[in-house]
């Protein structure tokens, strides 16, 4: 194993005896994203996000399932359409059974740009949610950078940081919705599979709350190639 590799397993093993000492302040989001490309024009995207209210993954604060289909109509750019399926838990109650359930439909339009060796992405969103049968609008935009670390550009064995900043909107009642500031350490394992390993503050009105985060990223190419 390359040594760029070794660091990443190290910090992701480590970060395994992250404080346990405050579990209500520190939660744990465990996530899976994919984008399964299988023409020119169009991929799936597949996603599953297990949230956590405490730092051990043993107290759900929330299941999210997301698909969608992208549009990739420039090779900088996709749109997408998709359905979103999220259930929420109270804080000690009963894991049995749902507090809420929302149904989601979503839109988004992702732009990257290259700067030197710096990758920007600015991801617009909107949402048209369904939570317990009651309906909402929100708005959401992120910006998000990738500085590899020890390679000039991304790519297979790549170490890099993955930093990002997102904002939530309502079109009614409260306008601010929520910040998400995140920071990660990423491995770039192949041409399709990375992983990040950082941490999340969420902040809700006058509340904010850390989250350790570990996510998985597979992008399998399905299309044929001239050899098939």
């Amino acid at each position: 194993m390359k040594y760029s590799g070794k660091i990443f397993i190290f910090f992701f093993l480590n970060s395994l005896s992250a404080p346990l000492f405050s579990q209500g302040e520190l939660g744990n989001w465990l996530m899976y994203f994919g984008t399964n490309r299988f023409s020119d024009d169009f991929s799936l995207h597949t996603e599953v996000q297990y949230r956590n209210h405490t730092a051990v993954p043993t107290d759900i604060e929330q299941l999210l399932l997301r698909t969608g289909i992208n549009y990739h109509f420039a090779p900088s750019a996709l749109v997408t359409a998709g359905y979103g399926y999220i259930t929420s838990y109270d804080f000690d109650g009963d894991y049995s059974m749902a507090d809420s359930r929302e149904h989601r439909i979503w839109q988004q339009l992702i732009l990257n740009q290259l700067v030197g060796r710096i990758k920007f992405e600015h991801r617009y969103r909107v949402e048209q949610r369904w939570v317990n049968q009651n309906y909402r609008n929100r708005l959401r935009y992120r910006i998000m950078t990738f500085i590899p670390l020890n390679k000039p550009t991304l790519g297979e064995g790549s170490l890099f940081l993955g930093l990002y900043d997102e904002i939530f909107m309502n079109t009614e009642s409260t306008f601010f919705d929520r910040n998400r500031l995140y920071g990660a350490l990423g491995y770039q394992f192949s041409g399709s599979t990375s992983a990040q390993l950082g941490m999340l503050h969420q902040q809700v009105g006058d509340q904010g709350k850390w989250y350790l985060q570990m996510a998985v990223f597979f992008n399998p190419d399905f299309r044929k190639t001239e050899t098939d």
